[in-house]
């Protein structure tokens, strides 16, 4: 849930997965929700979630009901608009923590994010599970089931 995907995937780590890590913090922050097992609107994670709202000039709707100023709206877009920065899939359009910083803390021009990493609309493009994966594997309360077997 908050692995930068160029270490998901290729096991390599940059100075930029923190800072994935940290949009998808930001994101469970203002929707008051898990990034893990985000299931609405046929949005498999949160990340998938925001970004179709997003897309929609909608971003709004996913703040938490804990937050019910309406005068916040455009500071809560602005995080939103961030935290969508951090989570871009090339580890090179994300921006670096300072430059982050910045941005929380100074009224900038944002660059429009691009599409995030990680994101898996409805059940036909959703990743193949391996061969050997059956359908009692699937963990349906956030729990991980490991299967060990020898090479």
């Amino acid at each position: 849930g908050y692995m930068s995907p160029e270490y998901a995937m290729e096991g390599q780590f940059s100075v930029k997965s923190d800072v994935f890590s940290f949009g998808v913090l930001l994101l469970e922050i203002i929707t008051g929700r898990k990034n893990i097992s985000y299931i609405l609107d046929n949005a498999v994670n949160l990340i998938g979630h925001v970004w179709s709202l997003w897309q929609e000039g909608r971003a709004v709707e996913i703040v938490g009901s804990w937050m019910t100023e309406s005068d916040l709206d455009k500071e809560v877009l602005r995080c939103i608009h961030i935290a969508l920065l951090c989570v871009q899939e090339s580890a090179k359009d994300r921006p670096n923590m300072s430059k982050v910083a910045f941005m929380l803390c100074k009224e900038t021009t944002l660059p429009p994010p691009k599409q995030p990493a990680f994101i898996f609309k409805g059940a036909g493009n959703r990743p193949d599970m391996s061969s050997s994966a059956s359908a009692g594997a699937v963990s349906i309360n956030d729990v991980t089931l490991s299967a060990i077997q020898a090479r």
